[in-house]
């Protein structure tokens, strides 16, 4: 039987989610990951992308465009910069994300990651079909 975590994500905005979740999938910033129980202690970026928690009443997906995860044997805990879940995502919120990133790769000091911040919201946006 699979083990259990604590799953948090909250941003600026709201607490999104709190409940028991056997798997987290985290696209963090050096690579895609999957916290599970037992997993080592780890704190990580966040890149645009797709957030999922897979738990005993389904999976619950989340659209984040960055932030920080912080992993433990028994809890993962999501601090982003801005997250909504996947059913609430519409076109125009889409559109709305990625022109604030595009504001802020214009006055952005690291250029190569915000550069790639607005190339994975692109992909994430293709990917979606909006």
């Amino acid at each position: 039987m699979a083990g259990h975590l604590q799953f948090d994500l909250v941003s600026p905005e709201r607490r999104l989610a709190s409940l028991t979740a056997t798997e987290v999938q985290i696209p963090g910033a050096d690579g895609d990951l999957t916290a599970m129980e037992g997993h080592a202690p780890t704190i990580t970026t966040l890149r645009p992308g797709v957030l999922k928690a897979i738990a005993a009443e389904g999976t619950k997906a989340y659209v984040v465009t960055g932030g920080f995860a912080e992993i433990s044997a028994t809890g993962v805990s999501i601090l982003a910069e801005r997250a909504v879940p996947v059913e609430e995502l519409t076109a125009p919120l889409l559109d709305r994300l990625i022109a604030d990133a595009s504001e802020a790769t214009a006055v952005a000091v690291d250029k190569d990651v915000a550069d790639k911040a607005m190339a994975d919201l692109l992909a994430m946006k293709a990917a979606t079909g909006f």
